[in-house]
């Protein structure tokens, strides 16, 4: 199954190709300068992909440029791997599953434990290295690390439990017994909006029951990728058990697909990849779990505390730029409370602060590239063109660049563009509802099904909109949802599977099944 077409397909979110970068190349700032400095003097800035525990480079000395969106800056060049590296990384994990999938629990669990300590001790570092090469604000860098880092400590703890079962036998001398084991081989494959915690989420479970790891991070943001596979094998964890390989998208992922060696996807990105990935998997009939794309509605009903539904939509909407796939894309708001909630709404965004993320009280970085921009433009203008009113915002920001002004469109029809599918930008399209009914009709009417959020005061309404809500994730009176403690997957086409919690565990194992008999 060749994911050429499809993958070239998702140019918005993805890059596929060496030397594809849309930003103008800048030369380094003397203060980007000290900060890439002051990374390689800790070794965490590493640009060659990492295979069987050595770095290395791209066979054909391919390398790509690393931007930094905020300002165009080149920050490094990586290794452009193909399929040849790949080939060599599943080799590599395949061949050191056989030692790793037979430590038992604890031993994993002191690895990975290792390595989650070796995240926090460098959390500053690793938070100036997403906010290079990703542009969110540095606080929140710094706050991804220890969300990140979180999943490697759940997943610590979690590899010492994966239990299995014994069933009452139907014959007096059999013994049923289930076994969980590890799957094989996983490829990870890792979007840019999260370049740290999308790993961890994937590969602390993963390296937990048994597994071992094929990484294909964005090669918007492979430097976070590597900076982390470094302190793995500093936390001990062998050579061979995590391997990252970046660079030619449609020949990794198509290497990762054929081989039959590699037993399970895992991916978060778009809809329309994820849809080729599967289909390709079937080939082989891997194990498949999938991330992808959200259109999350966020409710806010007449008797909802409005400083607490401000807050929350703010927190779920604006976060990273509006670049995560948990943020509401639809805000619904009810026809008695619209008029005071999109007036104190727009007020609070055009506080909002713009700007370099290493700058101080920045909230709101630039997006990650040009088609971003465009694809953020196009929608607001079909949504104007259409009937729908700009409140606040609007346009590219004078900082120029990715920079986009903080935006909010009222009088907006769940037929536009902005409605219908995911903006992946910071703009707040609000629609008009009447009653609880057409709010859950609307919310409901996607493909999409992986979060979604509201805000009410009536314990009896939590109770029914949630229950009603067709979402894998519901945020009542809270913006803020992820954790490493509870699943995160969504219905629909959001895709299939869990991440985080006991349950995303189940996505690595497989289920043996032993009958002892004659045992009378």
């Amino acid at each position: 199954m060749m994911l050429k077409s499809v993958l070239h397909h998702s140019t918005t979110i993805h890059s596929l190709r060496c030397h594809f970068n849309t930003i103008p190349h800048r030369q380094m700032t003397t203060g980007t300068q000290s900060i890439v400095s002051r990374l390689k003097s800790s070794g965490l800035l590493q640009t060659k992909g990492l295979i069987g525990g050595k770095w290395t480079d791209a066979y054909d000395g391919r390398t790509i440029e690393v931007n930094n969106p905020a300002s165009g800056e080149v920050i490094a060049s990586v290794a452009c791997m193909g399929e040849k590296e790949t080939k060599d990384a599943i080799s590599s994990a395949y061949e050191a599953f056989a030692h790793w999938s037979k430590l038992t629990g604890s031993e994993r669990s002191n690895r990975l434990r290792s390595w989650y300590n070796l995240l926090m001790q460098h959390k500053e570092e690793l938070g100036e290295l997403i906010t290079l090469e990703q542009g969110k604000p540095l606080k929140e860098a710094i706050g991804e690390v220890g969300y990140g880092a979180s999943f490697l400590e759940f997943f610590a703890e979690e590899a010492k439990r994966v239990y299995g079962d014994i069933i009452p036998s139907t014959l007096p001398d059999r013994r049923v017994f289930v076994l969980k084991q590890p799957v094989g081989v996983v490829a990870a494959i890792t979007p840019w909006n999260f370049p740290l915690a999308m790993i961890t989420r994937k590969v602390g479970p993963a390296l937990a029951c048994g597994c071992t790891v094929v990484i294909k991070p964005s090669e918007f943001t492979p430097l976070t990728a590597l900076a982390a596979a470094e302190l793995a094998l500093q936390s001990g964890i062998p050579p061979g058990v995590l391997n990252v390989v970046m660079g030619d998208a449609p020949k990794i992922g198509n290497s990762l697909l054929e081989s039959t060696q590699v037993r399970k996807i895992t991916f978060t990105g778009s809809t329309a990849v994820g849809k080729k990935l599967m289909a390709g998997a079937a080939d082989t009939v891997k194990k498949v779990s999938l991330e992808l794309g959200g259109n999350a509605p966020c409710i806010v009903f007449d008797d909802a505390d409005l400083e607490v539904a401000l807050k929350g939509t703010l927190a779920t909407k604006f976060r990273n730029s509006g670049q995560t796939c948990v943020c509401a894309n639809r805000i619904l708001v009810q026809e008695g409370i619209y008029e005071k909630f999109t007036s104190a709404f727009s007020n609070a965004v055009k506080d909002l602060k713009v700007g370099n993320g290493f700058s101080e009280g920045v909230v709101q970085g630039p997006l990650i590239n040009e088609a971003a921009v465009q694809k953020v433009e196009s929608f607001v203008q079909d949504a104007i063109s259409k009937g729908a009113n700009v409140l606040a915002g609007g346009k590219r920001h004078s900082l120029g660049f990715t920079f986009y002004e903080p935006t909010i469109i009222g009088d907006v029809k769940n037929d536009m563009l902005i409605a219908r599918q995911e903006v992946f930008g910071p703009v707040a399209p609000i629609i008009r509802f009447k009653t609880e009914e057409e709010a859950i009709q609307i919310a409901n009417d996607t493909n999409a099904g992986l979060a979604a959020y509201f805000f009410t005061n009536s314990i009896k309404r939590s109770w029914r909109v949630s229950e009603a809500l067709e979402y894998g994730i519901v945020g009542v009176n809270e913006g803020l949802v992820s954790t490493e403690v509870a699943p995160f997957g969504g219905y629909k086409q959001s895709g299939l599977g869990r991440e985080g919690s006991k349950y995303g565990l189940d996505e690595y194992t497989e289920i043996k099944y032993i009958c002892m008999g004659n045992l009378g």
